[in-house]
C-alpha cells in the first residue's frame, strides 16, 4: 500500500451529481484503498459523507466534515479538526475549483471574475496556510493542488485560466518555501476529463445530450483519442502523495493524453 498509516486531507472529495465519478471523490477512495486515514471536505457535507460512506463500506478509514474554503475560520478548523480526529496531518490534497460563470475578457463581470479567484486561488492559499504549520512541526508533509492544462493552453475564457496558472505559480512558490521543512508541494494539470463538473454542467447549458458533449472533447484528446477519468488523477495524485515521489516538488504534472504537448 502506497499511503499506509498516512492521515490526509481530501479538499472537494465530493461531486457534482452525475453519470461518472468526480476527481475528488476517485481520489478519496484510492487514498483510502493505498491505506491512508481520511478527512473528506467538501461544502456540501452530504456529498462528502457519501464518499465516507463508500469508503466504509470497503473496509477504509474516513470522515467528513463541511467547511467553505472561502472563509479563513474554515480553513483553519480543517487543520484543527484533522488534527483533533487523526494525530497529525501527512497530506493535503486541494481539489476545489470550477469554471461555470467564466467568460471572455469583455463579457466577464467583475463579480464573477471575483468568485472564481476566491474559489479557485483564494480557496488553496487558505488551506496551504492552515496546515503547513502542522507539516512543519511535523518535518514533513505533501500538498497536492489540482491545476488544468487549461493554465498553460489557450482558453477562450479568462478567470479560470487566471486562477489556475495562479496555482501553478503557487505550488512552485510553496515547493521552494516548505522544502527546508521536509514538506513537498506538487500540481496535477488535469486536461479533458470523463467527470460530472466537466460533462454534465456543458451539456446542461448547451441543452444537449451528454454524449455529444463527450465526442467533442474526445477528438480533441491526442492520446487515443479519449478523454481520461477521474481514476487517472486519481493515480497520479496517489504516485505523488507516497514515498516513491520523496525527491519530486514543484512540479506541474500533466494528465492529459498529451493535450498540453501541443505548446511545444
Amino acid at each position: 500500500m502506497l499511503l499506509k498509516n498516512k492521515v490526509a486531507i481530501v479538499v472537494g472529495a465530493g461531486q457534482t451529481p452525475g453519470e461518472t465519478i468526480g476527481n475528488g471523490r476517485a481520489t478519496a477512495i484510492r487514498f483510502a484503498r493505498e491505506g491512508a486515514r481520511l478527512l473528506l471536505v467538501d461544502i456540501r457535507v452530504d456529498s462528502a459523507e457519501e464518499t465516507a460512506r463508500m469508503i466504509l463500506q470497503e473496509g477504509g478509514d474516513a470522515s467528513a466534515f463541511g467547511a467553505d474554503i472561502r472563509i479563513e475560520g474554515d480553513c483553519r478548523a480543517i487543520a484543527t479538526v484533522c488534527v483533533e480526529r487523526y494525530g497529525r496531518i501527512d497530506i493535503l490534497h486541494n481539489n476545489v475549483g470550477r469554471a461555470e460563470g467564466d467568460a471572455g475578457t469583455v463579457e466577464l463581470s467583475e463579480e464573477n471574475w471575483q468568485e472564481l479567484m476566491n474559489l479557485n486561488l483564494k480557496g488553496m492559499f487558505l488551506t496551504c496556510k492552515h496546515v503547513l504549520p502542522v507539516m512543519r512541526k511535523q518535518k514533513h508533509g505533501v500538498i497536492i493542488n489540482i491545476s488544468s492544462t487549461s493554465s498553460v493552453c489557450s482558453r477562450p475564457t479568462l478567470a479560470y485560466k487566471t486562477t489556475k496558472a495562479g496555482v501553478n505559480a503557487m505550488t512552485q512558490n510553496l515547493a521552494i518555501e516548505n522544502a527546508p521543512y521536509g514538506i513537498r508541494v506538487n500540481a496535477i494539470l488535469p486536461g479533458y476529463m470523463d467527470t460530472p463538473m466537466a460533462i454534465e454542467r456543458r451539456a446542461r447549458e448547451r441543452g444537449v445530450d451528454r454524449e455529444i458533449i463527450r465526442r467533442e472533447r474526445d477528438a480533441q484528446v491526442p492520446l487515443g483519442r479519449k478523454m481520461g477519468t477521474a481514476w487517472d488523477v486519481a493515480a497520479a495524485a496517489a504516485f505523488l502523495a507516497s514515498d516513491e515521489a520523496r525527491y519530486i516538488t514543484g512540479i506541474l504534472l500533466p494528465v492529459d493524453g498529451g493535450l498540453s504537448a501541443r505548446i511545444g
